[in-house]
């Protein structure tokens, strides 16, 4: 098969993936599932891996590389070990990029993202950006009549890592709050619709780019700011002295020491984005009461959650598509954002 691999890490990403051949992954254990691969993801940990980032943590058992990477994936089920029941070939399937083992007491508790034995496609071992892939039965959801893979394969990622950090901020506001959403790329554009049927909250979309803003507004933003010297003076004055939550799916280049500062007295700033170092006076935390928390994936029933909202119509995802042998081409794009939205991956 066709397979997208990374030999090397390079800071600078003046790296490119290789289009190579290599063998398919076959089925060796009982609850295992090969995948024929629709469409996967473009991510921005894809860049970060690519920067050495995640280098330690991948690495710790002994370098993976070369390897292939590509967490947000959905396709067609090709084979199926022998104790798999909830799914057969030929079934169109999303699939959660973790691995869980179903046994450990966070597994219990529904916590897929914190399993104590997961194993995560794509980060830690060979994903997506291929032909095929091999994912276990634990993992993956079936697609709704009529949905296809190529609609939602970011969503395995993208999409629940933005719908878990808009539930919780749903659940922090009652309606006229004001959130603000740093960002409205792949994961803020998924945000805002979720927030958009989740809350009564009044939605602030701040961007850089003009095709971002112009797609918030379609998506429904309330207000849509370009992220200026002045931003803090301008929610402020919008929101009556701050947002009551704050999403920052940027993360880094200064950005996170800003949107702290757009908090109210008693706000909650969520951290999705990552990349940068937050500096905050503890005074600030103490006397203002706000409080700063970082958002990890959604978990599986939460990806059950998100695919519903896009089966009745209300969450879409945004994407442009490339072929495999054009993916050092989409990481690029990816790298400059020449692309509003999420990036797409097709075999």
């Amino acid at each position: 098969m066709k397979a997208a691999r990374l030999y090397e890490y390079d800071p600078a990403m003046n790296v490119e993936l290789r289009i190579e051949d290599v063998s398919p992954p076959t089925v060796t254990g009982p609850d295992e599932v090969v995948v024929k691969v629709g469409a996967a993801g473009l991510c921005r940990t894809d860049l970060h891996i690519i920067e050495g980032v995640w280098k330690d943590i991948m690495d710790a058992k002994g370098s993976l590389l070369p390897y292939v990477m590509g967490h947000e994936n959905a396709g067609w089920v090709e084979d199926v070990g022998s104790a798999v029941t909830s799914v057969k070939p030929g079934d169109a399937v999303i699939c959660h990029p973790h691995q869980s083992c179903g046994i450990c007491l966070n597994c219990r508790y529904g916590h897929d993202m914190y399993c104590e034995h997961s194993l995560f496609p794509g980060l830690g071992l060979d994903g997506g950006f291929a032909e095929y892939f091999k994912t276990s039965e634990r993992s993956l959801i079936k697609l709704n009549t009529g949905i296809t893979p190529l609609e939602v394969a970011p969503m395995a990622d993208a999409g629940i890592t933005a719908y878990r950090a808009a539930k919780r901020a749903a659940g922090l506001m009652h309606p006229g709050a004001a959130c603000v959403i740093l960002g409205v790329g792949g994961l803020g554009h998924i945000a805002l619709q979720c927030l958009k049927h989740t809350s009564g909250a009044r939605i602030i979309a701040v961007d850089r780019e003009p095709a971002a803003q112009v797609l918030a507004k379609e998506l429904g933003a309330d207000t849509v700011l370009d992220g200026g010297p002045d931003l803090v003076e301008q929610v402020r004055d919008l929101t009556g002295g701050g947002a009551h939550v704050v999403i920052d799916f940027v993360g880094e280049l200064g950005v996170e020491n800003i949107c702290w500062k757009l908090l109210r007295k008693g706000g909650e700033m969520i951290v999705v984005g990552y990349g940068g170092k937050i500096e905050i006076p503890t005074l600030e935390l103490v006397v203002n009461e706000i409080k700063i928390g970082g958002s990890l994936v959604g978990d599986y029933t939460e990806l059950v959650e998100l695919m519903e909202l896009n089966a009745d119509g209300k969450v879409r995802m945004h994407q442009t598509e490339y072929k495999l042998a054009n993916i050092n081409q989409a990481i690029d794009d990816f790298k400059h954002r020449r692309f509003t939205g999420r990036g797409v991956i097709v075999p």
